[in-house]
């Protein structure tokens, strides 16, 4: 019976070991987003989310709302930066519910690309396309 219950024991410790070393891998995984998609370089952004998707069956949407690039999501740090080419394939790939929803600062991508001018940008527009 103890070495029963110590098996278990053990077996749940190295869970919990496995899953925070896979916690922090994607974290690895996705350090130098923010710099891929202020350099607007659509190919290693491509690369990297298919990355993610084959190693850890994460899609965009799984972890967009837990990527913050100096206080902005990654399609404000795309406007932001006129990042033209990243801004339309983030947009793209994300479901039109997501871009709906309101970001961390409870304005929603509308709401705050109104209140900063970036009407013309062409991310804009394709964000209005979608939605």
């Amino acid at each position: 019976m103890l070495k029963i219950v110590k098996t278990s024991l053990i077996i749940a410790a190295s869970s919990f070991v496995f899953a925070n070393s896979a916690h922090a891998n994607v974290n690895d995984a996705l350090a130098n987003i923010c710099n891929i998609v202020q350099a607007d370089d659509k190919g290693e952004l491509r690369k990297k989310m298919r990355r993610v998707q084959s190693d850890y069956r994460l899609k965009l949407h799984d972890y967009y709302t837990g990527i913050s690039c100096n206080g902005n999501s990654l399609i404000r740090t795309a406007i932001e930066s006129n990042a033209v080419e990243v801004g339309t394939l983030l947009v793209k790939k994300m479901p039109s519910r997501d871009l709906q929803t309101p970001e961390a600062d409870g304005k929603t991508l509308q709401a705050w690309i109104a209140e900063k001018g970036h009407q013309s940008s062409p991310i804009a527009a394709e964000l209005n396309d979608r939605i």
